[in-house]
């Protein structure tokens, strides 16, 4: 049987605890926070194809009509552009499954870099543009609530 102090016990805890509220830092993350005008934007899509892959009606599931869960793949070419979007009222998560692409963001002054692995948070109104300025295809996954069947 453990025979164990306050102490100890006390100790346990307080390691956990400032475990858990450690801020580790993200890969494809802004690293310099601010406002971004995004002028020049591009505003039609280049060398970009795109595969809703599933969806789930979210009138039917959890009541909020008119929306849905989707998740889309994009292959976005060496050279090829994901337009100036808008994502207010249109929550994202976006998973770099291979090659790199740079992001352009409302919220920060320098463009994100994102590799295989990196996720990418969209939400609050953020706006921005991708472009792949890399040598081979970058392939996402896109999950958004969106409006629309």
């Amino acid at each position: 049987m453990f025979n164990l102090t306050k102490t100890t016990v006390a100790a346990g805890i307080i390691a956990i605890a400032a475990l858990g509220g450690a801020n580790p830092a993200f890969a494809g993350q802004c690293s310099a926070a601010g406002a971004n005008a995004l002028a020049n934007a591009p505003t039609m899509p280049k060398d970009v194809t795109e595969t809703v892959i599933g969806a789930v009606d979210l009138g039917k599931e959890i009541k909020v009509d008119g929306r849905q869960l989707r998740t889309r793949r994009l292959v976005v070419q060496p050279g090829g552009i994901v337009p100036l979007h808008s994502h207010a009222d249109r929550p994202a998560l976006i998973v770099t499954v291979s090659g790199s692409i740079t992001e352009y963001r409302s919220d920060c002054s320098a463009p994100i870099e994102h590799h295989a692995g990196d996720i990418s948070r969209e939400a609050d109104g953020i706006s921005h543009y991708w472009i792949n300025q890399g040598a081979e295809p970058a392939v996402l996954l896109s999950s958004d609530v969106f409006h629309g069947k």
